[in-house]
């Protein structure tokens, strides 16, 4: 049926509504009280209504009612050539204001009745025909606005798949504002079929008895109707016409979808497992009944018509088996785009595939699994949590809840008797977290929306109340330790070392003690519960801070110090290359010993961006690329800033770290290697730090660079290696012997290698660095002090890279005019000045990032760079617990 509008506009009306009247006296509606609506009189009722809409092109609002009189105004709208927005009543009034339709169509006073409204001068897209609101769990609402050919595409899929024919009756119990149930009424109208609308809920009394007087062959429901059918005893009860049965919106626990499918099977009907998203028209997969057994954790195949793809964040394919990435759809389902006003219903199709923001996996059957939600996921301590993958936990444990969260803690709202504190046991074993980032709150019922869908923004919302309220008071040392050491009972004279305690508890520790008692003593990690109990908060004008701190710090100031006097002072590089290794050793040794060794490679990318940006930066400037600089080879000796072949010598450091963390990831890549450093960690430490140590006294007999040899990584990995045994040296006398073989080594590099001054200072400053990094692991430091030495220490990265562009290009044009003295000055305090403004620039891009994301911010970019905005411990950067030490200044 084709419904002329204008000049050169037309709109052809979807097959549900075009072919209405070729059904003759079949049965279209049927309703709770017997009364039957053949396919004629729908159709009559429905040109009735059309024809006091018929005019120009304009928007239609309607309230999706459940009921005879919302569906003939919806295929009303559309033959008269309408777009037509489907409202809940509790979003009709807001959706008013912002889409200005022509009609509304709602009840007054229990009748009901058209508004004629004054609209809007801009005309819907010619392709449009129904707006379905996504308000809900997603939080701010919005609406997909849908085609013609979305509509009636994933109609036929679905009845293709489904097997619906003109004698299909189907029992339509889903709101019709909501996706899955318009697709249900959608796709039995396409194909003649007839709708069985009981009206109430499945809980109202003699629902069993409507559906069998019915003769319906099909039921569908989201995952609460399931809940709901199995409390009115559906599986005790014979329906001879029912034939298959329908679950989407949401998933349906494996243990139900095995109940019902075997239920099912026995009877000789089906069960059809479906996933699908309003922004598809409804359905995008379903799990072929005949698979299902074995498979109930599964969203199945992509329904005809469409495809399914794999995508990680960079949008690259993921073929392989069960490698999880974002689950991305294409297919003529796919929405036209979003609209918030009704300026936007005159845009085009704007996309060509749907990112749905699952996450999935593909098994080698080709079935698509979802394994989490992209936005339903905490980043705590470096630990990923799935929401839904606890939501499972708590499910197999005959738990009912709802698991919502952030980056600090996840919170777990439920149903039923246990106690709070079972809750978060269950969660912590579940996700390696602490008792003090898990919460739990029993209550009466899980809220939900209309469509039965957990209501997740209320819950969200009750989370937030429920955090402001703060933490209970008379916090105390040992519950302290109690929760973070859960399920080991902690005992008064246990300590954080004789617990086992590692970086996560650490942290958290810090933190919770500076709460309780103030600034934590030195070596609290060796002091029992008892001790630390016993202590009264202090509160005083210094304080103490890691040493590993302080010599960043100095060691930073003196390489901008080396590089603007040329002073023989150049053991900066020397001491930041050993608290590489040390840093690598407290917080990825763990990551090496268990595999993980690719995770060594994530700081990388907060390396390398602020460094190819500096080469591209150069490479502009000179006209030519700078090629060993852009393989991270320039070190090597065999090109040189005066021709151009790479970037100032400066930056060699960042080359060679580079290449360490692929020595690391080599050497413990080695199964054999991994099993003999989780055995005797130091001892594999002292074996690296000696084979490092004769790559550097061979080098300069095997190959002959110069004076360049000092930039490679075999003349100083040793020194890195040195500080990974400092980390690991756990007894006085493993601390002794790196200390003597530190010792004998720096003497021997310094007097009797060294023939230049600086050398000489070089080694021998090292010797202090690594006797303060075994025996002095906090110093005393006045506040004021405190507040200097942090950030510099935390902005080293910052003022390495950069402190070379205030001489070199800002204080340029004003050289000639500034004494030497005074250009010094300014070249070795701003270039300082320039590092710390940029770590203070990237600290407020993470706190907006963060609360962009926690408001739930559409910023997809900004998704784009959390990978390497927060990706991992950086060059010379802080780790966690020194990072909240600078903050906390």
């Amino acid at each position: 049926m084709e419904v002329v509008l204008g000049a050169g506009d037309f709109f052809v009306s979807p097959l549900c509504v075009a072919r209405l009247t070729a059904w003759g006296d079949r049965p279209a509606l049927v309703l709770s009280d017997g009364r039957a609506i053949s396919y004629r009189e729908l159709a009559a009722r429905v040109d009735r209504l059309a024809s006091q809409w018929r005019g120009r092109r304009g928007l239609v609002m309607l309230e999706a009612d459940l009921s005879e009189h919302a569906i003939v105004a919806y295929l009303a709208a559309l033959e008269a050539g309408h777009a037509v927005a489907l409202q809940g009543p509790a979003c009709l009034d807001k959706d008013l204001e912002n889409l200005k339709p022509e009609y509304c169509y709602r009840r007054f006073d229990g009748r009901w009745r058209t508004e004629r409204l004054e609209g809007d001068p801009v005309a819907p897209h010619p392709d449009l025909a129904l707006l379905l609101s996504t308000s809900g769990s997603t939080g701010e609402g919005k609406c997909v606005r849908l085609s013609r050919t979305n509509i009636q595409s994933n109609a036929q899929s679905i009845a293709e798949y489904l097997g619906l024919t003109a004698a299909d009756r189907g029992c339509l119990i889903l709101p019709l504002h909501y996706s899955y149930g318009l697709s249900v009424l959608n796709a039995h109208l396409s194909v003649g079929a007839s709708l069985f609308i009981p009206g109430g809920s499945i809980l109202d009394q003699g629902f069993l008895d409507r559906l069998e007087a019915s003769g319906s062959t099909n039921l569908s429901g989201v995952p609460y109707s399931y809940d709901l059918l199995e409390k009115i005893g559906f599986r005790e009860r014979a329906f001879p016409a029912l034939r298959f049965m329908t679950v989407a919106g949401g998933r349906l626990s494996p243990d139900t979808i095995r109940l019902y499918n075997h239920h099912l099977s026995d009877r000789g009907a089906r069960l059809f497992v479906m996933y699908g998203q309003t922004e598809a028209a409804a359905r995008m997969a379903y799990m072929p009944p005949e698979r299902l057994a074995g498979r109930e954790d599964r969203i199945g195949i992509a329904i005809p018509g469409g495809s399914l793809t794999i995508e990680d964040e960079e949008g690259r394919l993921i073929l392989g088996a069960d490698q999880p990435g974002e689950l991305v759809y294409r297919g003529p389902n796919v929405m036209m785009g979003y609209a918030s006003s009704r300026a936007d219903l005159a845009r085009g199709a704007e996309l060509s595939e749907l990112r749905t923001g699952d996450l999935a996996t593909r098994d080698a059957d080709g079935f698509f699994r979802i394994v989490g939600r992209k936005k339903r996921i905490s980043k705590i301590a470096g630990l990923r949590i799935g929401h839904d993958s606890l939501e499972a936990v708590l499910e197999r444990q005959g738990i009912a809840a709802a698991v919502v969260g952030d980056d600090a803690a996840v919170h777990a709202f439920y149903v039923g008797e246990r106690a709070a504190e079972d809750i978060r046991r269950i969660l912590v074993a579940a996700s390696g977290l602490t008792l003090l980032q898990v919460k739990a709150s029993r209550l009466d019922a899980l809220p939900r929306l209309a469509s039965g869908k957990v209501d997740y923004q209320a819950l969200r919302d009750r989370a937030s109340r429920s955090d402001a309220g703060g933490q209970a008071a008379g916090e105390s040392v040992q519950a302290l330790f109690n929760q973070l050491f859960y399920p080991r009972k902690v005992r008064p004279e246990d300590s954080f070392l004789s617990l086992g305690g590692d970086s996560l508890r650490f942290v958290q520790l810090s933190i919770g003690l500076e709460r309780i008692i103030g600034e934590a003593p030195e070596a609290w990690e060796r002091m029992s519960v008892r001790s630390l109990a016993a202590m009264d908060r202090r509160e005083g004008g210094s304080r103490q801070i890691g040493t590993d701190l302080l010599i960043r710090a100095l060691a930073i100031l003196l390489v901008v110090l080396h590089h603007e006097t040329l002073w023989p002072i150049p053991g900066g590089s020397a001491a930041m290359v050993i608290l590489a290794g040390f840093g690598l050793a407290r917080f990825q040794s763990r990551a090496l010993l268990s595999g993980a060794v690719l995770q060594l490679f994530r700081p990388l990318s907060q390396i390398l961006v602020p460094y190819y940006l500096i080469v591209a930066a150069y490479a502009l400037a000179w006209g030519h690329m700078p090629w060993a600089s852009v393989f991270l080879v320039g070190n090597f000796g065999f090109a040189d800033p005066e021709h151009h072949g790479m970037v100032p010598y400066l930056y060699w450091f960042i080359e060679a770290y580079c290449q360490m963390l692929l020595v690391f990831a080599a050497v413990f890549g080695v199964p054999a290697v991994r099993r003999a450093a989780a055995a005797r960690p130091f001892a594999a430490g002292m074996a690296l730090f000696a084979a490092g140590l004769a790559a550097r006294l061979a080098l300069p007999l095997l190959v002959d660079i110069g004076n360049r040899q000092i930039f490679t990584l075999p003349w100083i990995f040793y020194l890195a290696a040195i500080g990974w045994c400092a980390a690991l040296a756990g007894t006085l006398r493993e601390r002794c012997a790196l200390m003597l073989a530190g010792t004998a080594v720096f003497l021997f590099l310094g007097l009797y290698e060294g023939v230049w001054i600086g050398t000489k200072v070089k080694y021998l400053m090292q010797i202090p660095v690594l006797a303060a990094l075994l025996f002095l692991p906090r110093v005393p430091v006045p506040r004021w002090a405190a507040q200097l030495v942090l950030p510099l220490s935390a902005a080293g990265f910052h003022v390495y890279i950069l402190h070379r562009f205030v001489p070199e290009l800002l204080l340029l044009p004003v050289q000639q005019s500034l004494p030497p003295l005074a250009f010094a000055l300014l070249s070795i305090f701003g270039g300082i000045a320039l590092g710390i403004a940029a770590w203070w620039a990237q600290r407020q891009l993470f706190k907006w990032l963060a609360q962009a994301e926690s408001g739930s911010v559409g910023l997809d970019w900004s998704n784009r760079l959390k990978p390497w905005l927060h990706s991992g411990r950086p060059l010379l950067a802080l780790g966690p617990q020194e990072e909240n030490q600078v903050q906390r200044q």
